[in-house]
């Protein structure tokens, strides 16, 4: 029976598909693809470039692509643009002793403000290090620090005014602040260790590996109320200002892994920081200045390894060789198939519900009598009835015309919305699969997911999960791809694996 010009037609687009893909695939395979263009791809390509460009110790490595499924770059670093400003919606702060990101945003050239410097015009009173805050039980404010100092205060009181907050916190929880601080000052610097010199500092092929050799490990496998109570915090600080950090930090309880803890209450320190404009700014100035090939809004369905090379198929039905992948998105929810398959331990996301509002929020819902009492920064404690996990103001138009954000375990509904609200001028809801759900004794997925040259950054999330975890992350993929396609050599860098370590530290220490 003679086929119709519709089955034709379909037979011949087939075909073309197919010559399309073998074109595609006969063509020379391109060196590194990377699937993600957050701050852990864009980092693993400035790195694997910088490294071997501007060195002769290894063929260099200027042929990179870049996937990425949205039709932006930054990953979980974006924005959200309401009453006509743009604030962060996804990672918004950076530690100063992130030193991946402090040297990227000066190789880029870009803007940073403090957590002093405001996000709004001169006429807005709030500051986005929100010194204002409040502990909230769900029916009062168990907690208060104290209210800023009005434009009419003296000038000698404006001066004092951080000195008395202090002693105000000093009254509340003692020297437990000082042994918190202690905690956070220790993970720090056993942190610090990832930026030695290569000398000093060997490629690691597991994150388990990665994390014993500077003594972080044993913070994954104990929860973070278990290491408060040994580092000798009072429950009343554990139970208050502790659990607020690490609810609007990672979403979760004390109950937390460790080290995720610890990076949490790192995120309370001085002097954070930001990218004016968006931190999302970084990625797409890395991959702009490694000069990658940028897939946007492509991203891709299966990895299928072919002896020598995998092929990757795309969203868009294109196929690419690829000599080396770096996954560099979590694969918890990402629906691709791998081939031959790959084993990695099952991880939950924990996700945020962001809800941006302007408006003025309803001083009743609170127990207050007027807007003006309540802090800038409202944070909750552990309890079942609490609807959400923070609330702070973003920028102040007038007494009676805020932005604020709110992070929140599930999403808000507009009945809510209108209880806690006075006044909804704007809303924009996001879901962010932000990161792991932690629960110690974490578990780690490979770094070299099939023992070839099918690399995952995501892996270190299951420690910590931060814009420069992930850059510490992609910086030791980038290294280990290198020293692995070298092979071995008198200047290939010393690489720790679960065989080795146990001897190496055994020296070192």
């Amino acid at each position: 029976m003679a086929l119709s010009r519709t089955a034709l037609l379909l037979l011949a687009v087939a075909a073309l598909s197919l010559l399309s893909a073998d074109a595609a695939l006969s063509a020379p395979a391109t060196k590194v693809c990377v699937l993600g263009s957050g701050i852990g791809g864009s980092s693993v390509a400035h790195f694997l470039k910088q490294y071997t460009c501007e060195s002769a110790t290894a063929p260099c490595i200027d042929d990179i692509r870049i996937f990425e499924r949205r039709d932006k770059v930054g990953g979980r670093m974006a924005t959200v643009t309401i009453g006509g400003d743009t604030f962060e919606a996804g990672a918004s702060i950076i530690h100063p002793k992130n030193l991946h990101a402090v040297r990227f945003a000066r190789l880029l050239n870009l803007n940073t403000k403090t957590g002093d410097d405001s996000d709004s015009d001169p006429k807005s009173n709030v500051s986005s290090s929100s010194s204002w805050f409040g502990i909230w039980d769900g029916s009062v404010f168990v907690f208060q620090t104290l209210p800023p100092p009005s434009p009419s205060s003296s000038a000698i009181y404006r001066k004092m005014y951080p000195i008395l907050n202090s002693l105000v916190l000093a009254w509340r929880y003692g020297f437990s602040l000082l042994r918190m601080d202690r905690f956070v000052k220790e993970m720090i610097e056993r942190f610090l260790l990832y930026y030695n010199d290569f000398e000093f500092r060997p490629v690691f092929e597991t994150v388990e590996e990665m994390l014993k050799w500077s003594g972080l490990y044993g913070l994954t496998h104990r929860t973070l109320q278990e290491e408060l109570a040994d580092a000798g915090l009072s429950s009343r600080l554990v139970s208050e200002l502790v659990t607020v950090i690490t609810r609007i930090n990672y979403g979760q309880s004390v109950s937390i892994s460790g080290l995720a803890g610890a990076v949490s209450l790192a995120g309370s320190d001085s002097g954070l920081w930001s990218v004016d404009g968006g931190n999302w700014q970084l990625a797409a100035g890395l991959i702009s200045h490694t000069n990658a090939t940028l897939h946007l809004h492509e991203g891709i369905d299966s990895i299928s390894y072919a002896g020598g090379y995998y092929v990757l198929n795309s969203t868009k039905g294109n196929s690419y060789a690829c000599e080396v992948t770096v996954v560099a998105t979590p694969l918890d929810e990402l629906n691709m198939t791998i081939s031959p398959p790959i084993s990695v331990p099952s991880r939950s996301l924990q996700h945020t519900f962001t809800t941006f509002v302007r408006g003025l929020l309803n001083p009743k819902y609170f127990g207050l009598n007027s807007a003006s009492e309540i802090p800038d920064l409202v944070g909750t404690l552990e309890l079942p009835d609490v609807p959400f996990s923070c609330i702070s103001v973003l920028k102040k138009y007038s007494e009676e015309d805020m932005t604020y954000k709110m992070f929140s375990r599930a999403q808000l509904a507009d009945v809510l919305l209108d209880q806690i609200f006075s006044k909804r001028k704007e809303t924009v809801r996001i879901n962010w699969p932000a990161y792991p759900h932690y629960e110690a004794p974490e578990v780690f997925a490979p770094i070299v997911l099939d023992g070839l040259h099918l690399y995952y950054i995501n892996s270190f999330e299951s420690a910590a999960s931060t814009i420069e975890t992930s850059a510490v992350a992609a910086e030791n993929v980038a290294r280990l791809i290198i020293s692995r396609m070298s092979g071995p050599s008198a200047n290939a860098p010393l690489i720790i694996s679960s065989h080795s370590a146990e001897g190496i530290l055994h020296t070192d220490l």
